[in-house]
């Protein structure tokens, strides 16, 4: 659900970013390292804003990954220690 709001957020910015950039049609110059181009503002922005968006989902779909694996992994070993313990525990209670 939080996710889901994120995203919304995220859209509406996109999408207020998008009028501003409609209402400003000039042409900007972007320098590269080696070459130089014009755009139009619009297509600036949206191709940053999308860029920065892009980065910030993979980035947090990898940390999510990462924590999912990690659960899984220590999920398995409590269980691991859970029949290890109801092992000694009936060990103990035969004594």
């Amino acid at each position: 659900m939080k996710a889901l709001l994120i995203t919304a957020l995220v859209a509406v910015f996109f999408l207020v970013a998008m009028a501003f950039g409609a209402r400003n049609d000039q042409l900007v110059t972007l320098n590269y390292f080696i070459a130089r181009g014009e755009f139009s503002l619009p297509m600036v922005l949206a191709v940053t804003f999308f860029g920065g968006f892009l980065i910030s989902w993979l980035i947090t779909m990898l940390l999510m990954v990462r924590q999912r694996f990690k659960l899984n992994r220590v999920t398995a070993k409590n269980h691991q220690l859970e029949k290890r313990l109801a092992e000694l525990e009936s060990i103990d209670t035969d004594a």
